[in-house]
């Protein structure tokens, strides 16, 4: 309980609203009643982990996660974001660097402040102002990392990217993880988006470098 006063202190400080919770339970509760910009979560909450709020949040709200956790291993970190959460902070923190963690989760949040508002390829639509991707003209559910990484390829059709590249895109240009978690979010995408997922037709994989997105012509 220190430590949550001490970030709500931080975070307010840094001039945010913070509404604190003390087990998983009233955590969900309140982020489904409240809908709040941003949720914070420790994995070992009492009542309902961290991991089991984020997969029911998923289940109707894309509102941004960020998990602290105790465990480093890349599977268990893998884990959390295959759940749909949007970064990681592992323990020891520091308060700085989880609030420098929630302005660039709440900055990929906002509406890109460049190109073009809609990008169409194929059925598919990236649409930055109203955060919306839509296949075939049916809406898709997707996160935040996930429309940041959707929405950089989106705008360039054609050029590969590495997973780097992509990292600094969706989680900022001063982040340092795991390559593999592009892995994760491409994965999650292509089953949301692609017709078929085992043959993707959008987000193509280019051996040795990392993605694409094909040039199709929009339909």
């Amino acid at each position: 309980m220190k430590q949550a006063e001490l970030i709500r202190l931080y975070l307010e400080r840094e001039g945010y609203s913070v509404l604190v919770t003390h087990d998983g339970r009233t955590a969900l509760d309140q982020i489904r009643a409240r809908q709040p910009d941003l949720a914070v979560l420790d994995w070992m909450m009492p009542g309902m982990d961290g991991l089991d709020v984020t997969r029911a949040v998923r289940m109707g709200s894309d509102v941004p996660i960020i998990l602290l956790t105790a465990r480093s291993s890349e599977e268990d970190l893998l884990l959390g974001l295959d759940l749909g959460a949007d970064d990681y902070v592992t323990k020891p923190f520091s308060p700085r660097e989880l609030a420098a963690r929630v302005r660039t989760v709440m900055r990929r949040r906002s509406p890109a402040a460049s190109g073009d508002d809609l990008v169409r390829i194929g059925g598919l639509e990236i649409d930055s102002v109203r955060h919306e991707v839509r296949v075939e003209g049916r809406s898709v559910e997707v996160t935040p990392k996930e429309f940041a990484i959707l929405e950089a390829m989106a705008h360039s059709p054609g050029r590969a990217f590495t997973r780097i590249q992509l990292l600094q895109q969706a989680f900022g240009f001063d982040y340092e993880g795991l390559e593999r978690t592009v892995d994760v979010h491409v994965l999650n995408l292509r089953k949301k988006i692609e017709p078929d997922a085992g043959a993707p037709i959008y987000l193509l994989t280019v051996y040795g470098v990392g993605y694409k997105m094909a040039e199709l012509d929009a339909t």
